[in-house]
């Protein structure tokens, strides 16, 4: 290995004293390669294990608590106890290698598709029109009612439980990129009068309701993280301020990281009192080292990972359309070998990437934004 990047491969101790091997992260892609049923299916174990096998913390794709939260086709399941044989193949294939393996636990809200959902319902904080994965037309939403969020935050409980009998290492709260965790902290698309308006009071109730299923359930080794979007372009939207409030109120609790996703790990505060700062170095100094920051967006060099945990200051780097374009990322600079890390998609050679059908077909389409070959 090149000497100048041993400190991508220190570990890292969690608040929980669960130690992870690298600061590497497997990013929770969405892979749209779960059976219809969500259940896990034979292509998605492969791929899983390919882009785990080296990582230090992987993360499965976003995966639905209800039947109502279902965002993308071929999202996998976490919803009925049907569900947990598939995710015992899961977590045997992730951990395998030595990796800590998590599943994200997810609901789309508002960006749930009616073609996905019981009777074409979907649900948000307040009612919305919008597009959504892969609309052409918007959908309408309405707004959840108490006894439903009540009840969201129970399903959001029993998947953390299903989790820890499939044998995971622990959850991460879906609390980022529009969905439904996101959506209540939005003034963008939480306009409630009730007490669900306070955009603190849903996250919180959601990490409480994690947290005493994981004291019932499992171990203190158990990992809990929350990933969030810290500042959004919709007006009035989450601003940095507000980032910061949420920040200071999830790491009061005894969560083990929070996960910032970013489109690029140097994006800038757009407005407000922080405008023109770097968002990632904000959020790591108002978490005061109570717990490791990931950090996440365009990272596709063994010199980008690099940057990222050094200037940033942040503990943990996550890969994303990198880890797809070459999942053997991690071990090339491992080896010394960073020079032949292929950071582009070629639509010529599948054997390069090992996507599942699914994932290929959408990077071939150009749904996806990558560097290419044929560009």
């Amino acid at each position: 290995m090149n000497t100048k990047y041993e400190k991508l491969f220190e570990t890292v101790t969690l608040p929980n004293g669960v130690e992870l091997r690298n600061r590497f992260v497997l990013a929770p892609l969405t892979h749209i390669s779960s059976n219809d049923d969500g259940t896990i299916s034979d292509v998605e174990i492969p791929y899983i294990e390919k882009r785990s096998k080296d990582v230090g913390l992987a993360l499965n794709a976003a995966s639905n608590v209800n039947d109502i939260g279902k965002a993308f086709p071929g999202q996998p399941s976490v919803a009925h106890d049907s569900d947990i044989e598939g995710l015992k193949r899961l977590a045997q294939a992730m951990k395998k290698n030595g990796a800590k393996a998590l599943v994200q636990i997810h609901h789309g809200g508002a960006q749930a598709l009616p073609n996905l959902t019981p009777n074409g319902d979907v649900v948000a904080p307040s009612p919305i029109s919008l597009k959504s994965f892969g609309q052409e037309q918007e959908h309408d939403a309405r707004e959840i009612t108490p006894e439903e969020i009540e009840q969201t935050i129970k399903d959001f409980g029993e998947a953390t439980r299903r989790v820890i009998e499939a044998g995971f290492d622990g959850v991460e709260i879906h609390g980022a990129n529009h969905y439904l965790i996101h959506q209540f902290v939005s003034p963008y698309y939480n306009r409630r009068n009730d007490e669900w308006g306070d955009h603190m009071k849903f996250p919180t109730a959601v990490i409480d309701e994690v947290l005493k299923v994981k004291e019932q359930h499992a171990n203190k080794d158990f990992i809990v993280g929350y990933r969030l979007s810290p500042e959004e372009a919709e007006s009035p939207g989450i601003s940095m301020e507000l980032t910061e409030q949420l920040i200071k109120t999830i790491t009061e609790k005894a969560i083990d990281y929070v996960h910032i996703s970013i489109g690029d790990i140097h994006s800038e505060t757009r407005e407000g009192k922080y405008a023109g700062q770097e968002r990632l170095k904000l959020i790591h100094k108002w978490v005061d080292g109570r717990m490791p920051v990931i950090g996440i967006g365009s990272v596709f060099t063994a010199d980008d990972a690099l940057d990222a945990i050094e200037s940033t200051g942040v503990e943990l780097v996550a890969l994303g359309r990198e880890i797809l374009l070459d999942y053997n990322f991690i071990e090339k600079i491992k080896e010394g070998k960073e020079d032949e890390i292929i950071s582009y998609f070629d639509p010529e050679r599948e054997d390069n990437h090992e996507l599942t059908p699914n994932l290929w077909k959408q990077f071939n389409e150009g749904f996806y934004p990558l560097p290419r070959k044929d560009k």
